[in-house]
């Protein structure tokens, strides 16, 4: 039987094709399954109730008449809507749904959509358009400080603003559609992805852009649902030729707004637009979204974004003083930059703190003022430095487990850290050489005393060994100011 609905369905599929455009075809027809054939009656499977009432309401007389001349007369169609809750089981649940035997005209007489009157911006109610002007004009809703010569490169996020570069010189016409950026709250994500807007407009001028959050996306379309302007709505994004959506993991409780937008999205894709997104999570870990849109996803490229490392974030602050016209000492940059590790939000915050208690006190910028303010801006900012600290530093810089640099071993790498440790601890605590022995698991001074002067005669014979102690002395010496 499943057979016999599927032939029959192809049939249809072949006369549906005649009467609408390829992109109708795709987004509206192409996910629909037959899945049983009863007599004359043809059970259609659809993804949602959203699309079972938009074929409803736009193709009733398309189908009915179809059907008929498939099935004969008597032919009608009914519909099983899988059940949003169910949609990750493996035999999801799912409700039957009769079509509707209503007739209406239809938007046309060969059934194909009509096209939109591009010079006329009243011809549909758009969010973003900006009155009495034409689609070029739509206001893209971008920042325009968010640009890539101030967006501060490091490993950090590399790869992502090259792709975004990439992309930004040719839009749509690039392997990277859709531009997936993913990374942690703060990291730069919403900058990226405006720089890339900003340059489109810079390098296109007549292409629309448009930036907005999912969460505006979703509540937009509530609206027009209520006010029964859901079309007007697909087809103000459908203008769209760089459609940057920001936050896209929000949609994952939005089961109807993630129809739209597959619908939105293969119209924008088949069209050669061009789709950029954001998500505080690399899409595969985005439990409940859809999993046709995560297809989708992983069509173009998902780049990602770390959190930046101590060079980059010192870069970002250098940038930000610039903009600002600051002069901050380097110690001072370098005390923020370790003392900040979460986002560049922060950072900038701080440079601003401190701009702020400098001017309403009339003090110099120095590291003294620079520990006060940070004291209340982190908790991380002014902790007391102790041997433990030391060996916590240096283990994560060697990536070595904790209580490997505590075992009584002479691995190479091992002893070559547990030396390093207790020369920066000799330096930078007031720990007697017997303490400092203790904290490692019994050694006596002695060794504490040899290890020192090994890494001494390491530094003056061995240039990569004297880089990474450098390394690590700064970021010790950050951490007990």
């Amino acid at each position: 039987m499943t057979n016999e609905a599927a032939a029959a369905w192809e049939r249809c599929l072949g006369i549906i094709r005649d009467n609408v455009n390829w992109r109708t075809y795709q987004t509206w027809f192409e996910p629909i399954k037959a899945v049983a054939l009863n007599q004359s009656v043809l059970t259609l499977q659809v993804p949602s109730q959203f699309f079972y009432e938009w074929l409803e309401e736009h193709y009733v007389e398309l189908l009915g008449k179809t059907i008929k001349r498939v099935l004969g007369k008597e032919g009608r169609l009914e519909y099983r809507i899988l059940m949003e809750s169910s949609s990750s089981q493996r035999n999801p649940a799912s409700i039957h749904m009769p079509a509707s035997t209503y007739n209406r005209p239809p938007k046309d007489n060969n059934y194909v959509d009509m096209p939109l009157k591009w010079d006329d911006p009243t011809s549909i109610k758009t969010p973003y358009a900006i009155p009495g002007l034409k689609r070029m004009q739509i206001d893209p809703q971008l920042n325009a400080n968010y640009t890539f010569e101030n967006y501060v490169e490091g490993d950090c996020n590399r790869v992502a603003r090259s792709a975004g570069i990439h992309v930004a010189q040719k839009p749509g016409a690039t392997a990277f559609n859709p531009l997936v950026v993913f990374g942690g709250v703060g990291w730069g994500k919403t900058h990226l992805v405006q720089a890339i807007g900003n340059e489109v407009r810079r390098l296109h001028p007549n292409k629309a852009v448009l930036y907005v959050s999912a969460e505006k996306f979703i509540n937009q379309f509530i609206d027009h649902s209520k006010n029964n302007e859901v079309n007007d709505f697909i087809h103000f994004y459908q203008l769209i030729d760089v459609l940057i959506l920001d936050d896209i993991h929000l949609f994952v409780p939005a089961t109807k707004s993630q129809d739209v937008f597959f619908g939105i999205f293969n119209h924008l894709h088949q069209s050669g637009k061009q789709i950029i997104l954001t998500s505080d999570t690399p899409p595969k870990d985005l439990e409940g979204m859809q999993e046709r849109l995560l297809s989708r996803f992983r069509w173009g490229l998902n780049a990602d974004i770390q959190a930046p490392d101590f060079e980059t974030r010192q870069s970002i602050l250098r940038m930000k003083m610039r903009q600002e016209g600051l002069e901050i000492p380097d110690e001072v940059v370098k005390y923020i930059a370790y003392n900040v590790q979460t986002n560049v939000r922060e950072l900038e915050g701080a440079v601003i703190a401190l701009f702020a208690q400098a001017t309403l006190n009339k003090k110099e910028i120095d590291i003294d003022l620079a520990k006060r303010v940070m004291k209340n801006f982190v908790k991380t900012a002014a902790k007391e430095l102790t041997i433990e600290n030391i060996q916590k530093m240096v283990c994560d810089y060697f990536h070595l487990p904790y209580d490997r640099l505590l075992a009584k071993t002479r691995k190479r790498e091992v002893v070559q850290a547990r030396q390093i440790t207790m020369y920066l601890a000799k330096k930078f605590t007031k720990s007697s050489l017997k303490n400092i022995g203790e904290h490692f698991g019994g050694f006596d001074h002695t060794t504490v005393i040899h290890s020192c002067q090994t890494v001494e005669n390491l530094m003056d014979t061995d240039g990569e060994y004297k880089e990474h102690l450098l390394e690590l002395q700064q970021k010790v010496q950050l951490a007990s100011l």
